[in-house]
């Protein structure tokens, strides 16, 4: 499989991102997860929670949005959610 392009947008919430794939890979039944210990069964959120200072995951067709603690910032957390993502689903 093709490693996905990530491509980050801004939300209303400045404590959540929208990391937008070039493809649709997660289907159009969304997904939302507010701990790690809800996520446990799917590989990719489960690997985003891993990431220090995320707090909460939405996933559905092509985009993920991640809400941030307050105390984390976007500086530390972009590349490390981006990796995760394309090492999940790029194979």
């Amino acid at each position: 499989m093709v490693v996905p392009a990530v491509q980050i947008q801004g939300t209303p919430n400045p404590n959540a991102a929208k990391f937008v794939l070039d493809r649709s890979v997660l289907g159009d039944e969304g997904r939302t997860y507010f701990d790690a210990v809800s996520a446990e069964q799917d590989q990719l959120a489960a690997r985003l929670f891993e990431v220090a200072g995320v707090r909460a995951l939405f996933m559905v067709d092509n985009f993920i949005t991640v809400t941030k603690s307050d105390e984390a910032s976007w500086d530390d957390m972009v590349d490390p959610i981006r990796t995760s993502i394309q090492q999940e689903l790029g194979g």
